[in-house]
């Protein structure tokens, strides 16, 4: 912990003397980047890929565990505003917690981050093939790893024009979580279930109550949910302005992504003909009993493109990651040469294939472990990333321009008990996964990392950043 204080590096310098490393543009504002965050947490294809698998197993408890998670985000959301203004780095969450709370803990963090950025693309693209059935039939792995494909190949154009290609698909994607809004209300029944008590179906039909242990172990998808407004944090070496804009964009794509999932969630357990039907999740087979064929057809192909646009926003941000940390040195030099290097457009496009080429690969893995092991590692993140809110106001950071959360440090502090209490309850197979993932990358923290200290994992700053 002797380097939990110290300022980051400055990128002009390097260790050896070579060459600065690339630095990213600076082209987007809050609107430019609260589209691509938002189009990362992609909240209609969240709503009807990965809420399907809440109502199979909490049912009408599904809308109470999203909205405790939406609040568990938004002390989570202060946390990264402070951090993301104070450090703003493509690093994310490992250079926040790196700089705050000692290279150690940015490693470990850095290896969830990791474990999120190369799942969660493709837990999203599984979702394709059902929402393309109207008009085309296509295995499910098949057409994953070609949706994969699709938003790596976007991702290696320039991050402008992305904003306006993900900012079209967003605008489908909240018509589709509208549409299914006001069907749902406006077929709301008087024998739906309550949104306080939860009711699930059981596999004989009958009805089931959902105890508060089954949503809480389901809060870690809930909170995998609501997770991309991070994004913000990725993308602030790229955001004009970062000690502005950061916490604004961080702040608002929570709050517009929460109402965005929530609101419809609810619909559809009003709307919801019988428990069971909730319970399958059939969100389209609803919306098509609701109005009629061709409204669920639209419906649809909205959610298809909103999983493309999701894929895409999603490979241009973990491939800042990659790229930050080879930046950072954390691999054998040619590695770090090879995910450093931008291409014609002004992405790193080694880092991009490196993301999407296994995302597309991922998609021949069944795709319920895939949801499991990432909300166990979005919330070992969001721990991490609690414990270094705790150290942001000692030493040369006490002084520096940020945006500051209130009540601190009472917010990162609940938030961190809640978190552990959360991950006692999650599943064993999924804990085990991260776990053995981290343990790994520990190994290579003590063998290789660390004897090259001053080598390697140097966390560093974008120039114009250093004040």
């Amino acid at each position: 912990m002797t380097d939990t204080l110290r300022p980051p590096q400055n990128v002009a310098a390097t260790a050896d003397g070579a060459a600065a490393p690339q630095q990213l543009k600076r082209s987007i504002g809050v609107v430019g980047g609260t589209l691509l965050t938002l189009s990362c947490v992609t909240p209609a294809s969240t709503l009807f890929v990965i809420v399907p698998e809440l109502f199979s197993s909490i049912g009408s408890a599904t809308a109470l565990a999203i909205a405790i998670g939406s609040v568990l985000c938004v002390a989570v959301a202060f946390c990264y505003s402070e951090l993301g203004t104070l450090i703003p780095s493509a690093g994310g969450e490992y250079a926040m917690v790196g700089t705050l709370a000692g290279r150690l803990a940015g490693w470990l963090v850095f290896i969830q981050s990791l474990i999120v950025v190369m799942i969660v693309p493709s837990v999203i693209a599984l979702g394709t093939a059902d929402y393309l059935a109207p008009v085309l039939h296509v295995d499910k792995p098949i057409a994953g790893a070609a949706v994969m494909l699709a938003a790596t190949l976007a991702g290696l154009l320039d991050l402008r024009a992305n904003a306006w290609i993900t900012g079209i698909f967003l605008v489908l994607e909240v018509i589709a979580a509208g549409v299914v809004s006001v069907l749902g209300f406006a077929h709301a029944n008087a024998a739906h279930p309550s949104l306080l008590h939860g009711l699930v179906s059981t596999d004989g039909g009958a009805a089931s109550p959902v105890g508060i242990g089954a949503i809480i172990g389901a809060l870690g998808i809930a909170l995998f949910a609501t997770q991309g407004f991070s994004t913000a944090v990725y993308l602030s070496e790229e955001l004009e302005n970062p000690r502005r804009t950061v916490s604004r964009t961080v702040l608002w794509t929570l709050g517009l992504s929460s109402a965005i999932i929530l609101i419809p969630v609810a619909a559809i357990t009003l709307g919801a003909p019988d428990l069971q039907t909730l319970t399958s999740g059939d969100i389209s087979g609803m919306v098509t009993a609701w109005s009629n064929s061709a409204v669920g057809t639209f419906i649809s192909l909205c959610i298809a493109l909103a999983i493309i646009n999701a894929g895409i926003v999603m490979v241009i941000q973990n491939s800042r990651v990659l790229f930050a940390s080879a930046r950072d040195k954390a691999w054998p030099e040619p590695v770090n040469k090879a995910f450093g290097t931008l291409g014609r457009f002004g992405s790193p496009w080694i880092a991009t294939l490196a993301v999407g080429l296994p995302g597309a690969a991922l998609c021949f893995v069944k795709g319920e472990l895939l949801s499991n092991i990432t909300g166990v590692a979005v919330t070992a993140m969001y721990l991490l990333v609690a414990i270094a809110s705790l150290l942001s106001r000692r030493g040369h950071h006490k002084h520096a321009a940020a945006w500051r959360m209130p009540l601190w440090p009472a917010v990162p502090a609940l938030l961190i008990v809640v978190l552990v209490y959360v991950m006692t309850q999650l599943d064993a197979e999924p804990l085990l996964w991260t776990g053995g993932i981290t343990a790994v990358a520990t190994l290579y923290w003590l063998f290789y990392l660390r004897p090259r200290q001053d080598t390697r994992w140097v966390i560093s700053l974008p120039e114009d950043q250093q004040d």
